[in-house]
């Protein structure tokens, strides 16, 4: 019985100490004080990972089990697709970030921190980056993607499906913290 109690108890407190770690995008970061197209480019991506953040926070089982009539993806499934999209990001911007779980071992507290994890990382290379043209991909010398095509493909994918997530709870019952302001990127207290 006891060891029972200090098993359980280690256990909560493991737990408990994991569900307080830290995650990027509580709010966005500060802004540059200069404008560039990295910055802009950057700034793009720490939207995307405070609305993914608060269109994630406190998710419940009833709603990653959410889905809309029809054909279209679950909460979870869409929140894979995010994960999936941040690992492009990760390839498209020659961003090296470790991956900490592989993706069939992830949890989705797991996804959803490395999603986060993968956003910052993203933008913060971004960030230092000489020009955006340095992003560009060639495909065996024949094809040339132009990081116009990031833009408006996978990081206007992945606000979208963000929001979609927002969606998706407030239709599960279970709708973003009234406190987050999308506007300045902000949690009022």
């Amino acid at each position: 019985m006891k060891i029972k109690l200090i098993i359980i108890t280690i256990l909560f407190f493991t737990i408990s100490i994991k569900s307080q770690e830290k995650l990027p995008y509580y709010q966005i970061p500060k802004m540059a004080e200069k404008y560039t197209a990295q910055n802009t480019v950057a700034r793009m991506i720490d939207g995307l990972g405070f609305r993914y953040y608060w269109a994630t926070e406190g998710l419940r089982g009833e709603d990653l089990a959410y889905q809309p009539k029809g054909d279209g993806r679950d909460c979870q499934k869409t929140v894979d697709h995010l994960y999936d999209l941040s690992n492009m990001l990760l390839r498209l911007t020659k961003t090296d970030f470790k991956q900490e779980i592989e993706k069939e071992k992830m949890t989705f507290a797991d996804m959803r921190k490395q999603t986060l994890l993968n956003l910052e990382a993203i933008s913060n290379r971004i960030k230092v980056s000489r020009n955006l043209s340095e992003f560009t991909v060639k495909k065996e010398g024949k094809i040339s993607v132009p990081f116009f095509n990031v833009i408006n493909g996978p990081i206007a994918d992945a606000i979208w499906h963000a929001g979609q997530i927002a969606g998706f709870r407030r239709s599960s019952g279970n709708p973003i913290n009234s406190k987050v302001n999308h506007f300045t990127g902000t949690v009022r207290d």
